[in-house]
């Protein structure tokens, strides 16, 4: 799947502010350190903001902090929030709408496996992403190889 570039700064701010809990960061902070557009991270922010997990404060002294724990920031929230077209997965599933053509099977399976990513993306906070453990392996079920 490929995410948008709103999606990726969206993900990426959320890190920043994560790696950063001790003061207030400004977008020109973000936007030097990333090498990203200020004018876009600006949307980015607002969007964050408007979806309360960023707080953001104008003016002298001003900037932006997480506005909840990392452990309380769900990855599949951020990006179901930051992809409109994901927003519209959820329930049935088109093939229900449209019969049972060989069309309507295959926007059927690509719907029901777009859930299941964005399902398994429900099992990870921002937290996993800024301290890696051995639990996002276990739920992705990548170490019974191992085993």
């Amino acid at each position: 799947m490929r995410l948008t570039r709103f999606t990726d700064y969206s993900l990426r701010v959320l890190i920043y502010l994560g790696q950063n809990t001790q003061d207030r960061v400004t977008i020109n902070q973000i936007s030097e350190d990333y090498e990203l557009s200020k004018n876009h991270l600006m949307k980015v922010v607002s969007n964050l903001t408007r979806l309360k997990f960023v707080n953001a404060q104008r003016g002298p002294g001003g900037g932006i902090q997480l506005n909840r724990p990392p452990e309380e920031i769900c990855l599949e929230e951020v990006i179901r929030n930051t992809e409109k077209h994901l927003q519209k997965v959820n329930g049935s599933g088109p093939a229900e709408k449209h019969g049972d053509s060989a069309d309507a099977r295959l926007k059927g399976y690509l719907h029901h496996a777009m859930q299941a990513y964005l399902d398994r993306l429900g099992c990870f906070t921002l937290a996993d992403v800024l301290e890696p453990q051995s639990a996002p392996l276990q739920a992705l079920e990548l170490n019974e190889e191992a085993a």
